[in-house]
């Protein structure tokens, strides 16, 4: 037996323990692999282990953001609310690990910083920050889409005396604001979760605005028993019908173009979905609600006059209301209370778009035109979304080559999962995949299966590597970007195209044909012998 097989005898070697991760780990296993999760946190659940900031929940509904894989998980887990607090999704993650024993195979605290393709013997060889190194044939990066916060770089922010938190990076032990002056700055969907709690909270809240953004009620709500029993009486139906729609969940979907109806139609509509569907399901009311630009000119002023209407000051609402960008153009948010809030007597907004953040001091903030006394700031500035995570590892493939150097004009891979140049590395719900315009938890049990079918294909055969082909790669891309291009989605300054990230190639990074027609394409893949791949 050589060295390296009496070190490390690992088939598998799996970056990240949240979701993706935690299924990866449980279906490889199984498979007969011997797998090694490695996760930089101080336990498993990735995103709902990170952001446990007050307010945090999910967006998905939780009868569908859970697992599908196992009907007796399933049928077994019970959820409190429609949508899940981050608490309950993390106890969930951890109920499934138990069940499933899977903490014996995952290294906590071991942040991996680099990953390198050795030719020779086609392994690939993992070094940690702490130095430790793991070899396995191949690797699978469930390093997550929004996983790398973006760090501050406000100036004096050292110099501010009071606390500062960051919403990705939440203290486990709480946070006590009771009497404090707080200053929240960041208004996406962190933002806007957490505005309501703290403003309940903290003797002041300031809330630092740079870009309003197009958030619907959630109209979140107890899971009475009748709607449990619903779903879990069919819910094999259910997650296979799911898996026929555009983002893998059920919603009601409209099929009327909104074009073809009138305008007063058109309003009915959208004012039973503010108040009677909520969330996504608001934008879910024509099909092309993102293709055709009066339609969604509609639902846009359909939401700013919902803002005008529950913020008592006319100046504050305005200042509410996003322009330049439709609905859509950013991640939409889903609320509860949020525009409310600000009609509290403690609660400021500051729109920093025209007077700009000019520094922090000692006692707080300062704009170009004011200044504010702060005890704690509160960071909700976001990720550096998608490949942050990916391109923050020294990711080497074949012949030296750098996955920074490769996606230094922007990410490019072939069907979201594997790129050219770096044999046996997949990723799941990488850049090129639906991802974030799906219902994560499904996407990643689509892209894990595929992966683990694949790596049977490759055993049964006698091969020892496969690699996307630069051609199909290409050609991906080039459909990824085209279909992109004829919705409106790529014109907004989001974090789609990276446009949060100073420098970051603008490139918009999901793949919007849906997740049906996605699936279609990856099944067919693999049916044609791996299309577009090669094999050694």
């Amino acid at each position: 037996m050589s060295e390296r097989e009496t070190a490390n005898p690992l088939d598998v070697i799996v970056i990240g323990a949240g979701f993706a991760g935690l299924y990866a780990l449980h279906r490889l296993r199984g498979d007969g692999y011997s797998v090694r999760v490695l996760e930089a946190g101080g336990s498993i659940g990735g995103t709902w282990y990170w952001n446990r900031y007050p307010g945090a929940r999910c967006d998905v509904e939780s009868m569908q953001y859970s697992y599908s894989f196992s009907d007796e998980i399933q049928r077994e887990w019970r959820w409190s609310q429609r949508y899940a607090p981050q608490p309950e999704i993390l106890r969930y993650i951890n109920f499934v690990a138990d069940k499933l024993d899977l903490r014996r195979d995952i290294q906590l605290e071991t942040r991996v910083v680099a990953a390198n393709f050795d030719e020779q013997s086609r392994i690939w060889k993992v070094r940690t920050e702490a130095g430790e190194a793991f070899e396995a044939p191949f690797c699978v990066m469930a390093t997550g889409c929004l996983s790398v916060p973006i760090v501050p770089s406000f100036p004096g922010l050292e110099s501010f005396e009071g606390e500062v938190y960051r919403t990705s990076d939440w203290p486990h032990e709480g946070v006590q604001l009771k009497g404090k002056r707080v200053g929240l700055i960041g208004t996406g969907s962190s933002g806007i979760q957490v505005t309501p709690v703290l403003a309940e909270q903290a003797k002041h809240l300031y809330v630092f605005q740079r870009t309003p953004n197009y958030s619907i009620p959630a109209l979140n709500r107890p899971i009475d028993n009748e709607y449990e029993q619903d779903w879990k009486q069919n819910y094999p139906e259910r997650r296979k019908a799911a898996l026929a729609t555009r983002n893998n969940m059920l919603s009601d979907f409209g099929t009327v173009p909104g074009s073809s109806v009138s305008h007063e139609e058109r309003e009915r509509e959208f004012e039973r979905r503010w108040t009677k569907v909520g969330g996504f399901g608001f934008v879910h009311a024509y099909p092309d609600i993102m293709t055709d630009p009066a339609v969604n000119a509609h639902a846009s002023e359909f939401v700013k006059k919902k803002i005008a209407a529950l913020v008592h000051d006319p100046e504050v609402a305005k200042k509410l209301m996003p322009s330049g960008y439709g609905i859509g153009g950013k991640r939409i948010c889903v609320d509860t209370a949020y525009f409310e809030t600000f009609n509290r007597k403690n609660v400021t907004l500051i729109d920093v778009k025209s007077d700009p953040i000019r520094s922090l001091n000692p006692n707080g903030l300062s704009t170009h035109s004011q200044s504010f006394e702060l005890d704690t700031v509160i960071l909700a500035i976001g990720f550096d979304a998608i490949t942050g995570a990916l391109l923050k590892i020294d990711i080497t493939g074949r012949n030296g080559l750098k996955l920074r150097d490769r996606w230094a004009e922007g990410p490019k891979t072939y069907i979201g999962m594997a790129i050219s140049g770096f044999p046996n590395m997949f990723i799941v719900t990488g850049p090129g995949s639906p991802s974030v315009f799906t219902n994560m938890v499904t996407s990643i049990e689509q892209h894990v299966d595929w992966i683990a079918d694949c790596l049977a294909h490759l055993k049964r055969n006698g091969f020892s590597a496969i690699e996307a082909l630069h051609d199909a790669e290409d050609k991906w891309v080039s459909h990824v970007n085209e279909v992109a291009n004829a919705t409106l989605m790529p014109k907004g300054n989001s974090w789609y195209v990276g446009a949060n990230i100073p420098g970051k190639p603008r490139v918009f990074m999901p793949y919007l044909g849906g997740a049906a027609v996605y699936k279609k394409v990856i099944e067919e893949v693999a049916s044609k012998n791996y299309e577009g791949f090669r094999f050694a």
